[in-house]
Parts: C-alpha cells; structure tokens; sequence
C-alpha cells in the first residue's frame, strides 16, 4: 500500500512551533524565584522553606534542589530581584555611564513595593546576618565595584582631579539617589540622577 504523502505544515504554523516563548527550564526558575520574593515578604526570612516555595511556585522540590542546593542560595538569588541590573559602563563618557546607573537606582529606590521588601531585608539582617553578610558581598559590593570602575576611569582618563577620593564619591552619588528616592518619584524631577551626577562632576573636575 502506498503510504500517504504528509504534507510540510504551513510557513506561520511552522515559525509558531519553533516559537514556544520562555523556555520551560527558564519560567520554572523565575516562579520559583517569584515565589520565595513573595513568601519572604509575607514571613521574613523564616517563612522561606523549600516546600512552601515549591507549592507555590508549582513545581516539585526536586526542580528547585537541582538548581540551588538549600534555602539560603535560593534566598539570596531572590533577593538579587529586588535591585535591577545596571547598565555596564559604555565607557564614552564618566557622566553618561554614572547618570545611566544612578537612573536605574533611583527608580528602584523609589518604586514602594521593592522599598518595603528592601527595609525587610534590613530588619532580618540582625536576626540573620550571615545571609545580610552574603547579600552585600554578592549583590551590593559588585554594584559599589561597577561605579567605582567608572570613577577610576574618569581619574585616569583626566575627566576628573588626579586626586579625587573614588570611595567619598561613590556614597555621595549612591546615598543621593537611594535617600531621595524613599521620598516618593512624584515630588523629584525627572532628571534628578542627572543633577545629581552633575552636582558631584563639578566639584571633581580638573581645575
């Protein structure tokens, strides 16, 4: 018997197959990370267990296991969500790359629902601060590391004073957008990173 020729399925059908969005291994990861941000915003440090995130993120202990190997790295990836990435320094310009970073700070620093779990994270440093510890080593210190780079290269490329603290300007600019930030975006104008970073140049610009 002849066996039936199969027809090639459609051009769109075909792009459709080859397109099933996120990959499974990809949404599995981010739920669970989704679900012990929010079981940590609920209970803290201790509402965070492998089995209350697998139920709520749907998957088994399993998947979470083969991706962290206990509560504390699967914590402290979550908590890495609660300040985006910055932009890596383009390197054309001290002022653009520092403006790019600190835009990205303040809109973290000013949107309330990550500022609540933020304070959070600060509160439960004191009855855990072997997990506060890692959280600044891992997550923040990489941050300070990415302006402080930007800053030595404005020292050695002559955009700022040969003799500028790198450490004092850093806290100026972080502590600027970080502070004003809590105050809420609607009362601080649009460009206030830009201020800010043109404030500090000024005072560290060659004379």
């Amino acid at each position: 018997m002849r066996q039936a020729e199969v027809l090639p399925a459609p051009a769109d059908e075909q792009v459709a197959a080859r397109r099933p969005g996120r990959p499974r291994s990809e949404r599995a990861e981010r739920a669970i990370l989704d679900a012990a941000l929010e079981l940590f915003a609920e209970s803290g440090v201790s509402g965070v267990c492998i089995e209350a995130v697998a139920a709520r993120a749907g998957v088994g202990k399993a998947t979470i296991y083969r991706r962290w190997p206990g509560k504390e790295d699967l914590l402290l990836d979550a908590l890495a969500l609660l300040k985006s990435p910055l932009p890596e320094p383009a390197g054309a310009s001290v002022r653009e790359d520092l403006v790019a970073m600190l835009g990205v700070m303040y809109r973290d620093a000013a949107d309330p629902v990550r500022m609540r779990r933020y304070t959070l994270l600060l509160g439960e440093g004191e009855k855990y601060p072997k997990i506060m510890q890692r959280y600044k080593e891992t997550i923040v210190e990489p941050r300070r590391d990415l302006i402080r780079s930007v800053l030595r290269r404005g020292v050695a490329s002559g955009e700022l004073r040969p003799d500028s603290d790198v450490e004092v300007a850093m806290w100026l600019l972080t502590g600027a957008v970080v502070a004003r930030g809590k105050d809420g975006a609607q009362q601080v104008a649009a460009d206030y990173a830009e201020q800010v970073v043109d404030e500090l140049l000024l005072g560290l610009a060659p004379r």
